[in-house]
């Protein structure tokens, strides 16, 4: 059975694209499953991070305009399978406009669902369309979030988006947790901020992860290289960090699953 998680936030910065490459990879690397990601951020930095060309390839924009079959779009990398996205995709808001467009990614991923172990959606730092389509589409979220005072602003509107899909949509879609990224244990914010996440977490039926993701160039270097965190620096924090993240995240959905038998 297909498990699809979704990454989300409206804010942007807080390690999301990161964070989505290093679950697909790690999924992929480290429990061998299959596994096929949908960059469904206009900025593509997804399929650029896994060292794809986005602008010469057909897209999820492509998929969902119904220019192309989805088995068309998807691109083989060294990690896991994907499928691309640019800047086209941010006409999405004035262009779809069927009453059904909040399930437009849901029948675009119908013919190759059951291909996969795993999907994993990257989504742009906004609530928008393409938002609620992914949202539509997942069984889990997962929020990446910096520890900063402004990354928790913006989490009141998320759970309300959330509310908003599971009343009219997608009652199953579970929030697997919050993410803190670019974490210094050090420091006093770092805490402050990881304690009113727990708070909002609770809000939404949710957890923050135990795990935190250090902060580290080597983060920032990886996507240069078309690499994932765990091949360009594999003794650095973030890589230990997001192996033991993805380990947490294959824990917890086998979990949810026991619960829901």
């Amino acid at each position: 059975m297909t498990t699809i998680i979704a990454l989300t936030n409206q804010k942007g910065g807080v390690g999301k694209t990161t964070t989505s490459s290093a679950l697909a990879a790690g999924l992929s690397s480290f429990y061998n499953k299959k596994v096929l990601a949908i960059d469904f951020d206009p900025q593509g930095s997804l399929g650029f991070s896994l060292g794809l060309d986005i602008e010469n390839s057909s897209t999820i924009y492509d998929v969902l305009k119904g220019n192309v079959p989805i088995q068309d779009a998807i691109q083989t990398t060294d990690y896991c399978d994907i499928i691309t996205s640019n800047i086209l995709l941010s006409g999405a808001e004035l262009e779809f406009t069927s009453a059904d467009r909040e399930l437009c990614l849901k029948k675009a991923l119908a013919p190759v669902i059951d291909h996969y172990d795993f999907i994993i959606i990257d989504t742009p730092p906004a609530l928008n369309i393409l938002t609620v389509n992914a949202y539509v589409a997942a069984d889990h979220l997962i929020i990446p979030m910096a520890p900063e005072i402004l990354s928790l602003l913006g989490l009141t509107q998320l759970k309300e988006t959330i509310d908003s899909v599971r009343e009219k949509l997608n009652p199953s879609l579970n929030v697997l947790g919050l993410i803190l990224t670019k974490y210094n244990r050090r420091t006093l914010l770092a805490k402050e901020v990881k304690e009113m996440a727990e708070n909002i977490a609770g809000q939404i039926g949710s957890c923050v992860f135990h795990t935190q993701i250090r902060a580290s160039v080597s983060v920032a270097e990886a996507p240069a290289h078309g690499l994932s965190v765990y091949d360009h620096a594999p003794r650095s924090n973030p890589s230990l960090d997001y192996k033991e993240f993805v380990k947490e995240v294959m824990d917890k959905i086998t979990t949810v699953s026991m619960e829901t038998k």
